[in-house]
């Protein structure tokens, strides 16, 4: 606050207080000084013109001072209006109103992750004391899960003063709530309204004993919180999907390159800052011995994977559960959650592989039966779409009882990355149709047989052919392909399509 105020107060209770750093106000070697309103009534009322200011804001009224107390906090910053030891920053009105802007900018996520603060405006106050609202943002709950939210938060305060009671715990506590984000603007007609889905997870004592001893040292807590978009504004145009994950300590860092993440979430941690609270401390040259650098990169690898893997659960149990709700979750938006590793800035880079082995041992993968499977029960389908066959095939194989996903290329590079070898992924392929077609036979239409010889055909390994019944005949049989002609003489008929 002392980069456009020399004296800010405060009020709050029966409280006032003022800081005076520079010690000129209050006497030699007085840096503030504090007024209890009943008790200090009397050189409150001779002081009428020092407390003015108090007395017709934020419901505050002369009956407030008779009464002695505020039911609430509100803090009063003198604007500068020329140099002093402490900044040489002069602000004037006009400059109240950039900052009034640059908060404008952030508005829609800055209480995403904030526990107390569920309402935020701003206020005009005119030259003859009437107060004009210029803007307004406000966090609710839906009506349907209104005590989500208030239960949440509970559960993490619990959490939160077990690990500061250093008590005893091998597991990390995770809360996942629906919030609303409203922004009301003069300057707009109609309310912009955001929804979100936030996972907030607090580490337990004993989990990395680094983190332990580091979060003693800097009174730090490894709390984490993960949000994902639920509005469809835009989404047609692909503005979704092109959302840009942004780095938060409880509020939003300042926008700007150091605070992207290259995630398709925004992340929240008690990071460790720079000195001008603008980036997170990362283990660079110049600070790898930094203890407040060493712990974000401790967070980022034990807490953020774990918080990360129960949102993306937690979508997927609501995209079960509230199928008409009033922010419908798809599988395209659920998969869009999983980070590109290719995108990723560097500092974030350590959370893809646990993030990845901790997802891989759920049921994640989104079937073409639609049900949400393991993916070592999957084949993945790579297979063109626009190829006339390629439906038939998948059919087949899903009737053979096969289960079958076909994932974006995240979610394929992500399964690549994390199963270590390429045989224990399963895929579609020809021979794994020519497997299926020995087990268990084809009883289908003669185009579909001849859709899934097509396919089978496909990789060139015709000796793999012996014994499935897919040769076709002219009178619209089929046969076993077979090494030779002992019983009859077969006659192949050429055509335009498949020439000699």
């Amino acid at each position: 606050v002392f980069m456009y105020t020399d004296v800010p107060s405060i009020f709050s209770g029966d409280q006032i207080g003022m800081l005076d750093p520079h010690q000129t106000l209050f006497g030699p070697h007085e840096s503030g000084q504090c007024w209890n309103l009943k008790e200090d009534s009397k050189e409150i009322n001779e002081l009428t013109d020092q407390f003015a200011p108090f007395i017709g804001v934020f419901g505050s009224t002369k009956e407030t001072f008779k009464n002695g107390n505020f039911p609430g906090t509100f803090f009063r910053f003198p604007l500068r209006l020329q140099p002093s030891q402490l900044s040489s920053n002069v602000y004037d009105k006009q400059k109240v109103l950039e900052l009034f802007e640059s908060f404008r900018a952030d508005a829609d996520t800055v209480l995403l992750f904030l526990k107390s603060v569920q309402d935020v405006s701003l206020h005009v106050r005119e030259a003859d004391g009437t107060e004009r609202l210029v803007f307004r943002v406000t966090a609710s709950e839906n009506k349907a899960l209104k005590h989500e939210r208030p239960n949440s938060i509970k559960i993490l305060g619990t959490a939160i003063n077990q690990y500061c009671k250093k008590v005893p715990s091998n597991s990390i506590t995770c809360v996942t709530y629906h919030v609303n984000i409203v922004v009301e603007d003069e300057s707009v007609k109609d309310a912009q309204k955001t929804s979100w889905l936030v996972c907030n997870c607090v580490g337990g004592r004993g989990m990395c004993t680094e983190l332990d001893c580091l979060a003693d040292d800097l009174k730090f807590v490894p709390t984490i919180g993960i949000a994902m978009s639920l509005s469809t504004n835009g989404e047609e145009n692909g503005a979704v999907a092109d959302f840009s994950g942004r780095a938060f300590c409880f509020l939003p860092l300042p926008p700007g390159e150091e605070s992207k993440t290259g995630l398709p979430v925004h992340v929240s941690g008690f990071f460790g800052l720079t000195d001008n609270r603008r980036s997170i401390k990362w283990r660079e040259l110049d600070q790898w011995r930094d203890p407040a650098a060493l712990w974000n990169d401790l967070l980022v690898v034990n807490i953020v994977p774990k918080a990360y893997t129960t949102l993306i659960l937690e979508a997927i149990k609501r995209m079960e559960t509230e199928k008409n709700s009033d922010f419908p979750l798809s599988t395209e938006r659920i998969y869009r959650l999983w980070p590109d590793e290719s995108k990723i800035r560097v500092p974030w880079k350590p959370i893809v592989v646990p993030l990845f082995k901790e997802l891989l041992q759920h049921t994640v993968i989104y079937s073409v039966s639609n049900q949400w499977i393991k993916v070592e029960q999957v084949h993945f389908s790579e297979v063109d779409e626009s190829l006339e066959y390629t439906q038939s095939v998948l059919n087949y194989l899903q009737n053979s009882g096969k289960q079958i996903a076909k994932v974006p290329a995240n979610i394929a590079s992500a399964v690549h990355l994390t199963i270590s070898t390429a045989k224990a992924v399963k895929k579609v392929t020809p021979a794994v149709v020519r497997q299926v077609l020995r087990k268990s036979g084809h009883s289908g239409p003669a185009e579909e047989k001849l859709h899934l010889l097509e396919f089978v055909l496909s990789d060139g390994v015709y000796s793999e052919l012996i014994g499935l019944e897919l040769l076709p005949l002219q009178n619209g049989n089929f046969i076993p392909f077979s090494s030779s002609v002992s019983e009859q003489d077969v006659v192949y008929i050429t055509s335009e399509e498949y020439p000699r």
